[in-house]
């Protein structure tokens, strides 16, 4: 899958200028969004790659299938390392591409993880900087990777094309949060373990002073 994103770097903007209304697409029985009209289709390894020129964007949607003996995640920290994994794997595929604004969101009932590349080979080919916007949504059968690329300079014209492409992804409602990880405990808080570890021991000093004071008090009474 990473080498099929990868090359997708690679795809001309020349046909850019021709607008592409776009329409809803089932990738599956659980997973609906809208594409360009001109969109193609492509099987291939275990999986179905979708790839269309919108009006200022190029979209692609890859629907992979995950390997058949994958295990189950226990827990949110679990996705959260999927999520960081494939990230990082994108950000190394490109030599002079670095990440923008990761964040976590909610679509339907499961947990994505949405990021963009900012690719720029100005320095090496001349090429013009591009973003790549990207929203992965993990289950554990199958990983959905949706990608709204176009030129950084077209960053403020693409703005509704772009919100149009992410607003457009409809789950079925029989994806689950279970069908990502297993356990839905959230475990301690990080300002509860600073409180917590950090203001135990405070407390049991002040505890032990005021008994030392109070056998002292008696004492010299």
């Amino acid at each position: 899958m990473k080498k099929t994103i990868l090359s997708l770097s690679f795809i001309l903007f020349a046909t850019l200028g021709f607008s592409q209304v776009l329409k809803p697409v089932k990738i599956d029985s659980l997973v609906t969004v809208s594409l360009p009209a001109n969109f193609t289709k492509k099987d291939t390894l275990g999986q179905q790659i979708y790839q269309g020129t919108a009006s200022l964007g190029f979209i692609s949607v890859i629907r992979a299938q995950n390997a058949a003996n994958n295990k189950p995640l226990n827990k949110e920290k679990d996705l959260k390392k999927v999520f960081n994994t494939f990230a990082d794997g994108i950000r190394k595929q490109s030599r002079n591409g670095s990440i923008m604004n990761p964040r976590d969101t909610t679509i339907g009932n499961l947990e994505a993880r949405v990021f963009t590349l900012r690719v720029d080979n100005s320095g090496s080919t001349g090429e013009a900087a591009q973003l790549r916007k990207f929203i992965l949504i993990y289950t554990q059968d199958v990983t959905y990777t949706l990608e709204y690329y176009y030129p950084e300079a077209r960053a403020e014209l693409a703005k509704a094309e772009l919100n149009e492409f992410s607003s457009s992804i409809k789950l079925a409602p029989d994806l689950k949060r279970n069908d990502q990880y297993i356990s839905n405990a959230k475990g301690l808080s990080t300002p509860v373990k600073v409180g917590l570890y950090g203001g135990l021991p405070l407390i049991i000093i002040i505890v032990l002073v005021t008994i030392r004071r109070k056998k002292r008090l008696a004492a010299e009474g």
